[in-house]
């Protein structure tokens, strides 16, 4: 079994740890910064090469939030412990803007609810919708994915929404679905679905605050628009 290539087997002026430490972070390149990661190339390439590699058939940073475990295991020279480090590099991305950094996270205003979940839910190829669960102080006490693929009223029960939203004894809940074509425009579906949902959670006391819509960088709020 040939030896895999690791960072110490490159020239010292190509290495990146050694640059990081002499020239700085902001200085290295996104490929640069993954090997350093990642640590060890194989037996055809060196780190830097593959961790450039990587990037390019995920489709860079981006690609790598939204990479499953299967696909990274599918590219050549990724084994399951390379492939557990991307993910947790990705998953550690997603959680620098979200309260799972073990802050309290507390939503004033539909700008907050779209920052707590914009990173992780902006490049999602299929809708998903997700439940954020407050208390009294409009603090999160959790959010829950519901439901994954196409969303309508008929398909999406009240039931999947309030169900952990009953066992949290939360205060009221928004709902935020994301727009894969990266425009969050309401659509008659989605409009149906928010007054569904109202409806219900006034029958368990339950208030639903509003309903986010995220798109590539952008969101809208129903409550904004006074649909809700």
């Amino acid at each position: 079994m040939e030896k895999a290539l690791r960072i110490m087997d490159l020239p010292e002026s190509e290495r990146p740890r050694e640059k990081l430490v002499r020239y700085g972070a902001e200085t290295l390149s996104n490929g640069e910064l993954l090997a350093i990661i990642l640590r060890t190339g194989n037996s055809n390439e060196n780190i830097v090469n593959l961790s450039n590699r990587i990037l390019k058939e995920t489709g860079g940073l981006n690609g790598l939030l939204t990479t499953s475990c299967e696909d990274f295991l599918a590219l050549r020279g990724i084994g399951e412990a390379k492939a557990a480090q991307l993910l947790a590099l990705a998953e550690i991305s997603k959680r620098f803007k979200s309260f799972k950094s073990g802050d309290e996270y507390k939503i004033s205003q539909p700008k907050d609810a779209a920052e707590l979940l914009m990173e992780s839910m902006r490049y999602l190829k299929q809708e998903c919708l997700k439940v954020i669960m407050l208390n009294t102080k409009n603090i999160v006490i959790t959010v829950k994915d519901v439901s994954l693929g196409s969303l309508n009223s008929s398909i999406v029960h009240p039931r999947e929404v309030f169900s952990e939203a009953v066992k949290k004894g939360s205060a009221s809940i928004i709902i935020s679905h994301n727009h894969p074509s990266g425009d969050p425009t309401p659509s008659s579906e989605d409009i149906n679905l928010t007054h569904r949902i109202k409806e219900c959670g006034k029958l368990l006391g339950i208030e639903l605050l509003d309903h986010i819509i995220i798109g590539n960088g952008t969101y809208i709020s129903l409550k904004e628009k006074g649909i809700l």
